[in-house]
């Protein structure tokens, strides 16, 4: 009898150990920006205003953390509405044929205090690639508002257009080749 608890008592530790808490973006204060140089003398900002975001880890520190992301490239943002437009056509993102964008992180490495490189797939404009981004992991606090959990994170990197077929026909310098990516993220679980 003692063995069998022994074994009952280990089988529901080791699935708590191994349990993966859900976060989901809190769309209110999450951001998925992006820069980009036009005519190599300024830069042009935008950001995609319709995305969900969710990450699954079972240690505090988020040492062990998948992301998974999905933006609607329809909801790209300039500031400009001509801009808008252009973007969202085959010269571009083409919404119409690929109206999602997704990122499936595939490991993640610690590099400091708070800090990992996080590697993943990029789907944009029907093209995967992988990608590596820096994490910084900002801290789990509870919300005053609602008294529940929430974690910050924020991810940046770059990518190259061209690795995604991104506008084409826009050569450098009227566009640079390289778009930085920010994105900002608070998670609740």
């Amino acid at each position: 009898m003692k063995k069998i608890s022994l074994v009952l008592l280990l089988s529901v530790f080791s699935i708590a150990c191994f349990a993966q808490t859900a976060w989901k973006s809190d769309k209110a204060h999450s951001q998925l920006k992006f820069d980009i140089t036009h005519n190599g003398v300024s830069t042009v900002s935008g950001a995609f205003t319709d995305f969900d975001a969710t990450i699954k880890a079972a240690k505090p520190d988020f040492s062990d953390a998948s992301f998974e992301l999905t933006a609607k490239t329809a909801s790209i943002n300039t500031g400009v509405d001509k801009r808008n437009e252009h973007l969202k056509s085959p010269d571009f993102f083409d919404a119409t044929a690929n109206p999602d964008l997704t990122f499936k992180s595939t490991g993640i490495k610690k590099t400091g205090a708070d800090k990992y490189q996080l590697t993943g797939d990029l789907t944009m404009h029907g093209v995967t690639k992988p990608v590596t981004l820096e994490l910084w992991y900002r801290g789990t606090i509870v919300n005053q508002m609602n008294k529940k959990s929430v974690a910050g994170f924020r991810a940046t990197g770059s990518i190259k257009r061209a690795d995604f077929g991104i506008g084409p026909k826009f050569a450098p310098p009227m566009l640079s080749e390289e778009v930085t990516i920010t994105a900002d993220g608070e998670f609740g679980q």
